[in-house]
C-alpha cells in the first residue's frame, strides 16, 4: 500500500505491505487524514519515530476478523493502544499506560496511508449527518474537550487562550461553549479571522491584564506563551498546560507557590462528546481547512502545513 513514511525524511512508499488486524482489531480504509502541529515535530525530531506518520483520520472498516458486523462503519480513533493489564489499565486509565503506542507517533504506524489497524475499542462510529472534512478533526476537537473535563468552568469566570493555531482553533470554540469570558491571544490575522463569531475577544499579547483570569490555557506550545499565561493569572488561579514543549521551559516555582497556583496537564479527550458537538453543529472545524492534498502529495501537505498562513492541511487518501 501507499504511505507516508518517516525515517530521515518524510517520503511516499508505495512498497509497504497491508496491516493485517489481529483478534480485537480492525482493518480500516482511511478516506481523510489531518496533519497536526505534533506531526511537525516529529518532522523536526520532537521524538524518534520511524513509520507511517498521522493520528487524525476518518476511515471505513473493511475488515475485523472477530467483529465482522462492524465491517462498513465510518470511523475516527482514539491514538493511544493500550495494553489492558497494567495498572494504569487496571486502573481504568488506559490513555495513560505503562506499554502504550500511540498511532503514529509511538511504535504504530499511522493514518497517512491507505490502511491502518487498531483496536475495536479505540473506533468510534461517525453520524451520518457529520461529513468527512468535519469528522476528521474528532480527534483533536476530542483534545479540546479535555479541558472543561477537568477544569470545572463557570458562566462567570474570566478564561484567557494563549494561542489560537491549529488546536488552538478547536480549544477557542469549546471554551466559547461554556459562557465564560473568554478572550484569545491571537498573533496573526488570519488566526483571528476565523475567530470571528464564535464568542471570543481576540487581544493582543500586551493588552494581558496582569494578574486577571480566572483560567488561563496555554496552547502555544512556546517559551513565551507560558510566560504570559502565568503572568495572566490571578491567586489560585488554574494553569491548562495544552502543548508539549520541546526541551525544558524556565519556571519561577516561588511564584507557584506564593499564589497558589494549581496547574494542570491536558492531552487527549473523549470522542462522544466531539461527534456529538459535530453532529449537533456546535462546532464547525471546516472554515480551518486551508488545503487538501491526494495522497501522493502528502508530502507536499507537510510542507505546506509548516506554513505560517495555513491552518489545517488535509490528506486525502481515498
Amino acid at each position: 500500500m501507499k504511505a507516508i513514511w518517516l525515517d530521515d525524511q518524510p517520503r511516499l512508499r508505495s512498497d509497504l505491505p497491508m496491516p493485517a488486524p489481529a483478534a480485537g482489531e480492525a482493518l480500516v480504509k482511511v478516506r481523510l487524514a489531518g496533519v497536526c502541529s505534533t506531526d511537525l515535530a516529529l518532522l523536526d525530531g520532537y521524538y524518534p519515530f520511524t513509520g507511517v506518520l498521522g493520528h487524525e483520520f476518518v476511515g471505513e472498516i473493511t475488515g475485523a476478523p472477530t467483529a465482522p458486523e462492524r465491517v462498513g462503519e465510518r470511523v475516527v480513533g482514539s491514538i493511544n493502544i493500550s495494553c489492558g493489564h497494567c495498572r494504569e489499565c487496571l486502573a481504568c486509565r488506559p490513555n495513560h499506560c505503562l506499554n502504550r503506542e500511540v498511532l503514529g507517533i509511538k511504535h504504530h504506524d499511522g493514518a497517512f496511508a491507505e490502511y491502518l489497524c487498531l483496536p475495536l475499542d479505540n473506533l468510534h462510529r461517525v453520524p451520518d449527518g457529520v461529513p468527512d472534512p468535519a469528522a476528521v478533526f474528532a480527534e483533536p476537537l476530542a483534545a479540546a474537550l479535555e479541558i472543561p473535563e477537568l477544569v470545572p468552568i463557570k458562566p462567570s469566570d474570566r478564561v484567557l487562550l494563549v494561542g489560537a493555531g491549529r488546536l488552538g482553533q478547536l480549544i477557542a470554540r469549546v471554551l466559547a461553549l461554556t459562557g465564560a469570558e473568554l478572550d484569545v491571544v491571537a498573533r496573526h490575522a488570519h488566526q483571528r479571522q476565523r475567530l470571528q463569531g464564535i464568542g471570543a475577544r481576540c487581544i493582543e499579547e500586551q493588552e494581558v491584564a496582569d494578574g486577571h483570569y480566572d483560567l488561563v490555557v496555554e496552547a502555544s506550545g512556546a517559551p513565551g506563551g507560558f510566560a504570559l499565561a502565568r503572568q495572566a493569572l490571578r491567586p489560585r488561579g488554574t494553569l491548562c498546560l495544552k502543548s508539549t514543549y520541546r526541551g525544558e521551559v524556565p519556571v519561577a516555582l516561588s511564584t507557584l507557590v506564593v499564589d497558589e497556583i494549581r496547574i494542570i496537564g491536558s492531552r487527549c479527550g473523549p470522542f462522544p462528546a466531539a461527534l456529538r458537538l459535530l453532529e449537533q453543529q456546535r462546532v464547525d472545524p471546516t472554515p480551518l481547512v486551508d488545503c487538501v492534498e491526494p495522497l501522493a502529495n502528502g508530502v507536499v501537505a507537510l510542507r505546506r502545513a509548516a506554513e505560517q498562513s495555513v491552518l489545517k492541511a488535509l490528506i486525502d487518501c481515498s
